[in-house]
């Protein structure tokens, strides 16, 4: 089968290659691939990982072959998923608990945008809830991660102020439910409950200064390659606030993942959750990869594999 390869050393950072079927474990379904996503942190493992290695963890396709061990989805059933690594490819392993079905009326290119941004977002909302009424500020928030994230908290009750890049990028927020969209954390008003910050760097340092006492800044990303200096007096004015770590893959159990997709696929569903893609064929992989690199993608990029 095909699948996509790293290739540090050659003319473009990845390749597709032919390779070896995948070997399901027993509490593993095959899953043949008909769309992936590409986030914004793969493209950086492209440059450390080895000739050979296989990225890949946001798919969406149908179930080939149900689980040994009779858990999860049947044979035929359209699924999204999200595995550790090795799912850009026509097919893939994926352990059943990290799969839930899809609704006829959810594409695969929409669920496969899913996965890392949206569970992302969804838990790292989860460190302000209950949202109903507070002040939420969303950095980076015309990614993959960040529109999502604004929508869900809006949705939840609270008043979202978005930071994007520029103005063009800020279009991807529009409909979505942010009370304020500004093109710089300096620009936010006022302290807020809970912010979600993925830039670092003086971005971060920003963030200290807006929140409130009491309030959670989640960190789940450093954009900006830049460390940021903390100081116990950073807080004087924003007493008990505190500084959340987050990394989706251990945030919550593992069986928690299923169901938490299930959550994210049922809102798309029913018109409440409108993830931003842009469609590509997958073999335009290292262009956008590029692009995405260079923050040149707003919303989420989304590859379809044809199917023969």
């Amino acid at each position: 089968m095909l699948a996509v390869v790293n290739t540090p050393g050659g003319p473009a950072p990845v390749a597709i290659r032919e390779v070896p079927e995948p070997k399901p474990a027993a509490n593993e379904a095959l899953v043949a691939v008909h769309a992936f996503s590409l986030n914004r942190g793969e493209t950086r493992l492209f440059q450390v990982r080895p000739d050979g290695w296989r990225p890949g963890q946001d798919i969406a396709g149908i179930v080939v072959r149900q689980a040994a061990d009779s858990n999860g989805p049947p044979a035929g059933a359209r699924v999204v998923c999200l595995t550790d690594w090795e799912g850009w490819a026509e097919r893939a392993a994926v352990p059943s608990h990290r799969i839930a079905a899809l609704p006829d009326n959810v594409s695969f290119a929409v669920a496969a945008s899913l996965p890392v941004a949206g569970l992302t977002a969804l838990r790292t909302l989860r460190h302000g809830a209950p949202l109903l009424g507070k002040r939420v500020l969303i950095t980076g928030a015309a990614g993959g991660v960040g529109n999502l994230a604004v929508q869900l908290a809006a949705r939840s009750g609270a008043r979202v102020t978005a930071v994007v890049g520029n103005p063009e990028r800020a279009r991807v927020l529009d409909g979505l439910g942010a009370a304020e969209i500004v093109t710089s954390i300096d620009q936010a008003q006022g302290r807020f409950e809970l912010i979600l910050e993925a830039a670092g760097g003086a971005s971060l340092t920003a963030a200290f200064a807006r929140i409130e006492a009491k309030g959670v800044v989640v960190i789940y990303g450093n954009s900006s390659g830049e460390s940021t200096p903390l100081n116990f007096r950073d807080f004087a004015e924003h007493q008990n606030a505190r500084l959340q770590g987050f990394h989706y893959f251990t945030s919550e159990p593992e069986e928690k993942f299923g169901p938490d997709l299930a959550l994210l696929v049922s809102l798309v569903a029913d018109g409440s959750l409108k993830p931003r893609i842009v469609e590509h064929d997958w073999h335009a992989i290292p262009a956008v990869g590029a692009l995405l690199l260079a923050r040149g993608v707003a919303g989420k990029a989304v590859f379809r594999i044809p199917q023969s």
